[in-house]
C-alpha cells in the first residue's frame, strides 16, 4: 500500500482573487466585441499598454494613500527602478502619448482593454484583479469632448443590451466642487489630502447615504467591521455647504446647469466650471440625447487626477440585495477629464478626457437585467475510441470536422464507453461519433445527439425500451459525416 503523502502545497487562490471559466470568459469576450464595435464606430483606435510601469510614473495618483505601499503592488527591479503593476488604464495611457507624441494624430482618440490591479483589503464583490475598458481623447480641449465621451458611454452600455431608460449617464464638472473648497477655506496645494477625502466621501454617497458621508466629511466613520475611516475634517458649516451641492439638481439638464451657476459660481473656478456644464447641457440636446446623459451635482469622482468635467454610466433597474429587499444596481463606469496627467511628463500642457466601463460590474448587470448565467457556447463534438490502437482513426474523423469549421475533438482518457459518454456531457457536447470495428469495416459512423438523446431518455420507462430505441441515434456513411454534424448542431443553435 502506497503511504499517504504529507508535504502537499495546500491549493488556495490568493485573497482577492479569483479564477474565471469557460462560460465567464465567453460572456465577457462578446460583450467585449459590443463595446468595442461601438468604440470604433465612433473614430477610436485600440492601444496596448503592459502590466507594469515604473512607479513614479503612476505618480502621486494612487487609488489608496492610507496604505503604506500607497495601493498598488510593486517590485524593484534588478536596476534598481521601482515598478507597480497598474491600478488603472488611464495613467499607463499618459505615459504612452508623453513617449510617442510625436507619432500620434492629435486628438488621439484610443481605447484599452485589459486587467488592473489594487492592492486593497479585499471583501464580498471586491476583487484585486479585475477588467476595464477604456476610451479617451487626447489632446481636445474643448469640453465638445467630455460630452462625445459621454454620448458614446450611452452608445457602448446600449450596445451590451441595455436598453433606453435602464440606464442614465451623469456628468458634473469638478470645479463647481473646487469652488466651493475654496470658500469654505480648503484652497492651495496644503490642503489637497483633505480635497481628496472630500471628494472621496461625496463619491460613496450611494453606498453610504448622506449621513455616511457627512461623517466622512467631518471626523470619520467606523464601518461595519470597526474599521475607522478618518474624515476631512470640516466643521459643521462647512460639511453641510459641501451637500448642498448636491441639492441643485433640477428636471432638465438646463436648468440644473443654471442653478449651480447661480448658487455655486462664487469663486472664478466655480464660474467656468458652471459655464462648461451649460455648454455640455447644449452640446446633449443638440446630438438628441438628453435623458440619456443627465447634468446630475452627485458626481465627483474619487481620483485626485480629475480637473472638470466628470461622469458615471449607472444603471437605475432593481435586483433583489443579500436581504431579498430591492436595491439600485448602481454605477458600472466612469471618468472624466484629466487635463494635468499627460503634463506631468511633458512641458507642454495636454488636455485628455476619458471613460472607464467596470467590465465584471457590467456583466453580472446584464445576468440580473435578463436572468443570464452566462452560458458558455456549445462545447466540441466528441469522437469516441473504443480501440486504442486504432486511435488515428479517430483523429483523423476530428480532423475532417475541424477542416469543416466544427469544434471537435478526440477522447484522449483512458475509459470506457460509459464515463466517454459521461465526459461528453460534461463538456456539453451537442453529439458524439462513435467508430467501432464493426462501423470501420463497414464505412460508417454512428452519431448520438446528446440534446435529443436526453429528452427521449427521459421519457423511457425501462432499460429494455431504452436499449430497443436508443434514442437520438443514428448510423450514416463516413462520407456524410460533415453533413449529418451539421445538421444536428443546426436543430440545437
Amino acid at each position: 500500500m502506497n503511504a499517504r503523502r504529507t508535504d502537499l502545497t495546500q491549493a488556495r487562490t490568493p485573497r482577492g482573487f479569483a479564477d474565471r471559466g469557460a462560460a465567464e470568459l465567453a460572456s465577457t469576450r462578446a460583450m467585449a466585441d459590443r463595446i468595442r464595435e461601438t468604440y470604433e464606430l465612433w473614430g477610436f483606435e485600440e492601444v496596448e499598454t503592459p502590466f507594469f510601469e515604473y512607479t513614479d510614473a503612476l505618480g502621486k495618483f494612487l487609488p489608496d494613500q492610507d496604505r503604506p505601499n500607497a495601493g498598488v503592488f510593486s517590485l524593484q527591479d534588478d536596476d534598481e527602478q521601482w515598478m507597480s503593476l497598474r491600478y488603472d488604464l488611464t495613467a499607463p495611457l499618459a505615459r504612452h502619448v508623453a513617449e510617442n507624441f510625436q507619432k500620434l494624430a492629435k486628438p488621439y482618440r484610443s481605447y484599452r482593454f485589459g486587467p488592473v490591479f489594487r492592492n486593497e483589503k479585499p471583501g464580498p464583490g471586491r476583487f484585486r484583479q479585475f477588467l476595464q475598458f477604456d476610451a479617451d481623447i487626447v489632446g481636445a480641449p474643448s469640453v465638445a469632448a467630455d460630452a462625445e465621451m459621454c454620448m458614446m458611454m450611452a452608445d457602448a452600455i446600449e450596445a451590451v443590451g441595455v436598453r433606453r431608460g435602464d440606464y442614465v449617464i451623469k456628468v458634473n464638472n469638478r470645479k463647481i466642487l473646487d469652488g466651493v473648497m475654496e470658500a469654505i477655506g480648503l484652497g492651495g496645494e496644503e490642503n489637497a489630502g483633505r480635497r481628496l477625502t472630500v471628494l472621496r466621501a461625496i463619491d460613496k454617497l450611494d453606498r453610504l447615504g448622506a449621513d455616511g458621508v457627512r461623517a466622512l466629511l467631518g471626523a470619520g466613520r467606523k464601518d461595519e467591521s470597526g474599521d475607522f475611516t478618518k474624515g476631512a475634517g470640516l466643521d459643521e458649516a462647512g460639511a453641510a455647504r459641501v451637500l448642498s451641492i448636491l441639492e441643485a439638481k433640477r428636471a432638465t439638464n438646463a436648468e440644473t446647469a443654471e442653478a449651480l451657476a447661480a448658487e455655486f459660481a462664487a469663486t472664478p473656478v466655480g464660474a467656468e466650471g458652471a459655464t462648461e456644464l451649460k455648454a455640455i447641457a447644449d452640446l446633449l440636446a443638440a446630438a438628441g440625447y438628453d435623458g440619456r446623459v443627465s447634468v446630475d451635482p452627485s458626481v465627483v469622482r474619487g481620483l485626485e487626477y480629475y480637473t472638470g468635467p466628470v461622469y458615471e454610466a449607472e444603471l437605475t433597474f432593481q435586483i433583489a440585495g443579500d436581504d431579498g429587499k430591492p436595491i439600485q444596481f448602481g454605477s458600472v463606469g466612469g471618468g472624466g477629464r484629466y487635463d494635468g496627467l499627460v503634463g506631468r511628463f511633458m512641458a507642454e500642457n495636454t488636455p485628455a478626457t476619458g471613460f472607464s466601463i467596470g467590465v465584471s460590474r457590467l456583466q453580472a448587470a446584464l445576468r440580473a437585467l435578463k436572468g443570464e448565467a452566462g452560458e458558455a457556447s456549445t462545447g466540441p463534438v466528441v469522437v469516441l475510441v473504443f480501440d486504442r490502437d486504432r486511435i488515428g482513426d479517430s483523429m483523423a474523423l476530428a480532423a475532417r470536422l475541424r477542416a469543416a469549421g466544427i469544434k471537435a475533438e478526440v477522447y484522449l482518457g483512458g475509459s470506457g464507453m460509459k464515463a466517454q459518454m459521461k465526459y461528453a456531457d460534461r463538456r456539453k457536447s451537442p453529439c458524439v461519433v462513435i467508430q467501432g470495428s464493426d462501423e470501420r469495416e463497414k464505412g460508417e459512423v454512428t452519431l448520438k445527439d446528446l440534446v435529443e438523446g436526453a429528452k427521449a431518455a427521459a421519457a423511457i420507462a425501462d432499460r429494455a425500451e431504452w436499449t430497443e430505441s436508443r434514442p437520438a441515434q443514428v448510423t450514416v456513411p463516413e462520407a456524410r459525416l460533415v453533413e449529418e454534424v451539421q445538421a444536428i448542431l443546426a436543430r440545437h443553435r
